[in-house]
């Protein structure tokens, strides 16, 4: 059992519905597997499940617990601080590819 760190510009989500909530409300949560710490205060970039930037958010708690089934999750609570634009969507899309989504080459 041990906690892993989250990179402190990335906040990927997993499920579209969390991600449009977050989206269409202006705050939202998402639940990862495992202890993780995220970067509570900061501003992070959100990306789609597909590695696609979308958006600046703010982490405003992060909660790692042992749910009633026995698994170890971490909830991270978020508020959206803006939607990105065009050229910028582009441009973080790119280097997220290449420093966290794409082919590590050694």
């Amino acid at each position: 059992m041990g906690f892993q760190t989250e990179f402190n510009s990335v906040c990927k989500f997993k499920s579209r519905q969390e991600l449009d909530e977050l989206l269409e409300y202006g705050r939202g949560k998402m639940v990862k597997s495992g202890f993780r710490v995220f970067p509570t205060g900061q501003k992070v970039i959100a990306y789609t499940p597909d590695n696609q930037a979308i958006a600046i958010v703010r982490i405003v708690a992060s909660i790692a617990e042992i749910n009633f089934q026995g698994e170890e999750i971490t909830q991270v609570e978020m508020e959206l601080v803006r939607k990105l634009n065009e050229e910028e969507a582009r441009v973080q899309t790119a280097l997220a590819d290449e420093m966290f989504f794409g082919e590590h080459q050694g």
